[in-house]
């Protein structure tokens, strides 16, 4: 009994060090190495080099002159990285349906010159509550109130919406998609920073 407890102690206490320890410890060298800017959270700096978000992580942006995410229920206020995870209502939820029926009176109205319907990802939040893209359609569907907001032409908005389109992983994985942190950088750094709303 003794000897059958001392081997399955050293197998443990093997497993942990070899799983626990120096697997991760390899891992993490290794990404770092290889692919340092997705191992360090694939951070996003501005132009004055601090860090305002990561490219993997939603955030939100309220203010009509930035490019706005699908909702979140990540967190009480939403956004929030570590209560990542989706409300749980269902479709017959009155609380869920109370709040899409508000949000899109505020796009609707917000967004008035778009002309057509909202898109739904814009009114539902994805199941981590934290994507930080959306469809190249979402993203151009808010282009009237962008430049509205920052008093040039909509085809300027546009074309810089397309041109941080991001096509399907390797031509055919996924779909084209528009990450919402990095085209309002590229807002300000093409357009100019708009008015503070108060």
């Amino acid at each position: 009994m003794t000897r059958t407890l001392w081997i399955a102690t050293r197998v443990t206490l093997l497993t942990l060090v070899l799983t626990g320890i120096l697997y991760p410890l390899l891992v993490t060298g290794l990404s770092q190495v290889f692919f340092p800017a997705r191992a360090s959270g694939s951070l996003v700096t501005d132009d004055r080099g601090r860090v305002v978000g990561s490219e993997l992580i939603g955030q939100g942006f309220s203010q009509p002159a930035y490019l706005q995410p699908r909702p979140s229920a990540a967190g009480d206020k939403g956004y929030d990285a570590l209560a990542s995870g989706g409300s749980n209502l269902g479709t017959t939820s009155a609380k869920l349906q109370e709040r899409v029926r508000v949000d899109l009176e505020r796009l609707r109205r917000e967004n008035a010159g778009s002309g057509s319907p909202v898109p739904a990802e814009l009114l539902m939040a994805s199941g981590s509550g934290l994507d930080p893209q959306l469809s190249p359609g979402a993203a151009l569907w808010q282009a009237v109130r962008i430049a509205q907001a920052r008093k040039v032409s909509v085809d300027r908005v546009r074309r810089l919406i397309d041109v941080n389109t991001e096509p399907r992983d390797f031509g055919l994985l996924g779909e084209p998609r528009v990450n919402v942190l990095l085209v309002n950088l590229a807002l300000d750094r093409q357009l100019g920073q708009p008015p503070r709303v108060r």
